[in-house]
């Protein structure tokens, strides 16, 4: 069966969550500990059409999601992404489907920038983004602890080659 990449539902929660949680237990996707109680919290002020899975026979693969960096309507065109794969299907290009319709579905919402924070121990996200043309900006050093330990990222960041060149 093929891989469909949609946009993210209220039934797809439980599913979601695990992959989360997934990554929550690498210590090297997020700063946070649990996922949150519910989807309405998980998914916050995402873009909704900007929030997809990857579907294979009604299993969740992988998501990601867009959400607003600013209320500013000067920055209404950039965003921040979080993307995260089912443990099982790391390595079979589920990231770059995700990533490349999440590019084409935000340029198509007028986001003219997208940008992600990575652990500087996280290659395989580095990685990813670099190939679908995000760059390194900088590095945020001891931004924040993890279990009580300083940790760095990077911040990445794609500008759009067709929204905002002007």
């Amino acid at each position: 069966m093929a891989i469909k990449i949609r946009q993210v539902s209220k039934e797809d929660w439980n599913q979601v969550k695990f992959i989360y949680e997934a990554g929550i237990a690498t210590k090297n996707a997020t700063f946070e500990t649990a996922a949150p109680a519910s989807f309405e919290q998980w998914f916050g002020n995402a873009i909704p059409s900007c929030s997809l899975v990857a579907e294979e026979s009604s299993s969740i693969l992988g998501w990601c999601k867009l959400s607003p960096i600013s209320a500013r309507e000067v920055y209404a065109g950039v965003g921040e992404h979080s993307i995260y794969i089912h443990p099982d299907a790391k390595g079979k290009g589920i990231g770059n489907l995700l990533l490349g319709d999440l590019i084409k579905q935000s340029e198509a919402k007028g986001f003219w920038t997208l940008e992600s924070k990575i652990f500087v121990e996280n290659e395989a996200s580095i990685q990813l983004h670099k190939k679908n043309g995000f760059k390194i900006v900088g590095i945020r050093e001891k931004i924040a602890k993890r279990d009580g330990i300083w940790r760095d990222t990077l911040l990445l960041e794609r500008r759009s080659q067709v929204i905002g060149i002007d």
